[in-house]
């Protein structure tokens, strides 16, 4: 199947064809039909397979179909729980609606209101928002959403997450009953299939990869190692294999300027990005990240939605994240279009039941690799050992495994699988003198 096979206009077309697209993913195949035909729609799929696009193209057909003049209601409206996510949904309406007369704006906060008040007042097709900064624009009555007659909620598992739940029913309430309901996410959890009963209407579910899975095209790999010497082993592997380009995920924003300035000190070009940072910065970061002006990005969660790079080779799980379902989504931030990555979990022995809650998730094991020099002096807990609950995520429960991890000889030189076909910077495996230089091997301790 190809583009044209699935009923969309010219002028679409012709936009996916400029992007260089002609085939639709699995995804963009069964859920664009679906919304065209004006169905409530529930898509699941792994991160990285065009969720946008399945929901942007057929929205762009629907509304270019009916030609409007004077002042514009808005007619769609998308919904986002971060504000990079809204902009990089904001871009590809942009981007494939780009031979359409079909106007678009994003509202979301850590910016000043009054110019997207000003581009409001004179009318968009399109809006795409951030539940927090909606509502304020709603209570200002710079917003009608009476006329809004197809919703998106994008990345809806993580708008839960965040608390918005309230804010989306608030907003619901203000549209039409007869409107077209779209889910869109990478994890269905069992209360979000409850939620989408709740506000979708007999809506059919797209699900085009088991749930909670990540893309077959990242390796995933452990590294075990004590907590003290994480940011050491971080630094030795980025500068052993001359990574370029690097998202590094911690837990909270103290912890993520904390490690982007020990970063920095091991001769690592590093920015930070999390919510504390004003809304210019955060995209400053984003840029200089993108453009290769910056070699390492530390980030919270808030970075693991929102954030696509096609070619983006490692993603580093500094700490894992206390929702198993999160780990999907940061190491879907690498392998994107068809392209390898590497996903990289640095884990101490505390963090031993999120892992395993983890590869539950996941339905299996990943595989683990101590290096040399870091071996971890702390052991790892035993089955009889572990806690009534899971260690930091929501699910209860350990798992078994191991009882303590070990180190793989054959692969012990070699922290992370290399692809000749990725460009990872001078061609030199080593660069001069960048992060700590590997330790002399000591003997393992009981």
């Amino acid at each position: 199947m190809n583009f044209d096979d699935l009923g969309l206009s010219a002028d679409l077309l012709r936009a996916v064809n400029d992007q260089g697209y002609s085939e639709p993913t699995p995804v963009q195949q069964q859920a664009i039909p679906l919304i065209l035909q004006g169905k409530d729609v529930m898509a699941s799929a792994q991160t990285g397979t065009g969720k946008t696009a399945g929901f942007v193209l057929p929205m762009l057909h629907r509304l270019s179909t009916e030609r409007l003049k004077g002042r514009r209601p808005v007619r769609a409206l998308v919904l986002t729980p971060t504000r990079e996510l809204a902009a990089q949904v904001s871009d590809s309406v942009s981007t494939y609606g780009k031979y359409m007369l079909l106007r678009q704006a994003a509202v979301f906060g850590g910016v000043r209101i009054q110019p997207q008040i000003q581009k409001l007042r004179r009318g968009v097709d399109i809006l795409v928002a951030t539940p927090g900064r909606l509502l304020d624009h709603v209570n200002q009555k710079t917003v009608d959403l009476s006329t809004v007659d197809m919703v998106v909620l994008d990345e809806a598992d993580r708008m839960l997450d965040m608390g918005f739940i309230h804010d989306i029913r608030k907003i619901l309430a203000l549209m039409p009953d007869t409107r077209q309901t779209v889910m869109f996410s990478a994890t269905f959890s069992t209360s979000i299939r409850r939620l989408a009963d709740e506000l979708l209407d007999q809506p059919t579910l797209v699900e085009v990869a088991a749930r909670n899975t990540a893309a077959e095209n990242v390796n995933q790999l452990v590294h075990p190692v004590d907590q003290h010497r994480k940011r050491d082993l971080l630094s030795f592997i980025i500068g052993d294999g001359n990574w370029q380009q690097v998202l590094v995920f911690t837990r909270t924003k103290h912890g993520a300027d904390r490690l982007a300035r020990q970063l920095a000190q091991d001769g690592l070009k590093t920015t930070a990005i999390h919510g504390n940072k004003s809304q210019a910065a955060r995209t400053r970061a984003l840029s200089d990240f993108k453009r290769g002006s910056v070699r390492v990005l530390v980030a919270t969660d808030v970075a693991a939605r929102g954030l696509d790079i096609d070619t983006l080779p490692h993603v580093v799980n500094f700490e894992l994240p206390n929702v198993p379902e999160d780990y999907v989504h940061r190491i879907g931030r690498t392998g994107r279009a068809g392209n390898e990555g590497d996903a990289i979990s640095l884990v101490s022995a505390d963090e031993y039941y999120m892992l395993k809650n983890i590869e539950r998730l996941l339905n299996r094991d990943i595989t683990k690799n101590v290096i040399p020099g870091y071996e971890p002096e702390t052991p790892m807990p035993t089955r009889s050992s572990r806690p009534r609950r899971g260690g930091g995520g929501r699910r209860s429960g350990g798992g078994g495994g191991q009882g303590r991890f070990k180190s793989r000889s054959n692969n012990a030189a070699a922290p992370v699988r290399r692809s000749s076909s990725r460009s990872e910077g001078t061609g030199s495996r080593r660069p001069a003198s960048v992060g700590p230089a590997r330790p002399q091997k000591r003997s393992q301790t009981a």
